[in-house]
């Protein structure tokens, strides 16, 4: 936890997820950019067929694309000749539009080889040959598989989850469908996507199949996990981490509560719950709980019953250090990036579980490796140690 404090000390607490994201998108469009190459050139890299067969690989280079999850550099194959005319990535193409939307959707668990083709056709359009589309869709099933096998850490002292609204296109009519991210910060404070599901079945259920999924990959032990009041999700985790500290989200805790209050009252209100999660102690949250019951019970008393029902997950909060409090205090780890999560799915139906784990780039080392805040220290144990 030492490491935790001293980054959220440093940075507020801000641990966003974009740049898991990035490299996520990163990897498969440079997959996908390779076996362009090997495509154009008829010969596989290192293959003797390509002697004396007039063009060759020229190594790489660098290019920074914009995509609706920000900024994503990529290294692009070149070839002697400068004849390849890459599909996926244009030349001189400095926007992609969609294209990392459509890419983070071939991640569902269960999407068969076919269902992937279809997508890939939608970023290449019309004009790609079916044996290049059928050669990117080899690639990038393998690329997927490996994510979604990716073992987990066996410990994460702190798990985010929170929920995502997704677009996802069927049989022509877009529908709206709420997907769940978890991101585990690891013992040496880096980030990992650890996945995304889309609910197909009643809460309780749902949640035991997801956290029995995170064990069954590896995962033993999880400190504190902050969630958004999800139902069934508490009991889902205590079940198959009995030790573990579930920490509802507090922005959340606000959020629900601000929903019963007038737009004119909503700053003295706000004032008043702001009392209630900065206090410095448990007896202090209570008094000001009261306080706050006192002066708004009668005219929002259905705000004062959020707090009410959410205290016991509430308060775990109250025993952290205040740099701690930073980091856990909201799940805004998953939803800032939310944005990149809004999808249009345009295949075949697939509403499966979507599994993003944290291999981001190609080589063992990095595969290996999270995503980091710039200041984080290893902590000094993976043992459990309580806040």
């Amino acid at each position: 936890m030492d490491a935790l404090v001293k980054e959220a000390h440093a940075s507020g607490g801000s641990l966003g997820v974009q740049e898991l994201l990035n490299q996520m998108t990163k990897a498969v469009l440079e997959r996908a950019l390779d076996t362009e190459m090997t495509h154009h050139l008829g010969y596989e890299k290192g293959d003797p067929a390509g002697n004396g067969s007039g063009n060759s690989r020229n190594g790489r280079s660098t290019k920074t694309v914009s995509t609706t999850n920000g900024p994503v550099e990529l290294a692009v194959p070149r070839d002697r000749n400068g004849s390849l005319e890459p599909a996926i990535v244009p030349k001189r193409a400095r926007r992609l539009g969609n294209v990392d939307e459509v890419i983070l959707s071939l991640y569902s668990r269960g999407m068969t080889t076919r269902d992937i083709e279809s997508h890939l056709h939608e970023v290449y359009g019309v004009n790609a040959s079916r044996e290049l589309i059928s050669n990117v869709t080899e690639v990038v099933a393998d690329e997927i598989a490996l994510w979604q096998t990716r073992p987990l850490d066996e410990v994460y002292p702190i798990l985010y989850v929170d929920g995502i609204r997704l677009r996802i296109k069927d049989k022509g009519v877009v529908t709206t469908k709420v997907a769940h991210l978890a991101v585990g910060v690891d013992v040496e404070g880096r980030k990992h996507a650890l996945g995304l599901w889309i609910a197909d079945s009643e809460a309780a259920k749902f949640w035991a199949k997801v956290v029995t999924d995170l064990r069954n990959r590896g995962l033993r032990d999880i400190l504190i996990a902050c969630c958004d009041g999800l139902t069934g999700l508490p009991d889902a985790i205590r079940g198959v981490f009995p030790d573990t500290v579930v920490q509802t989200c507090v922005v959340h805790v606000i959020r629900n509560a601000m929903r019963f209050v007038s737009y004119g009252d909503r700053k003295k209100v706000a004032a008043g719950m702001r009392s209630i999660y900065t206090a410095p102690t448990l007896e202090a949250a209570e008094i000001a709980l009261k306080n706050f019951d006192k002066e708004f019970g009668t005219q929002y008393p259905a705000a004062v019953q959020v707090w009410q029902h959410a205290w016991n997950e509430f308060t775990p909060f109250l025993d952290y250090p205040a740099e701690l409090r930073r980091v856990v205090y909201t799940t805004k780890i998953t939803t800032q990036s939310s944005a990149a999560y809004t999808e249009i799915m345009t295949g075949p139906t697939r509403d499966a579980h979507c599994l993003p784990t944290a291999r981001r780039s190609r080589s063992p080392e990095e595969l290996e490796q999270g995503s980091a805040g710039r200041r984080y220290r290893p902590a000094p144990t993976p043992h459990r140690t309580r806040p």
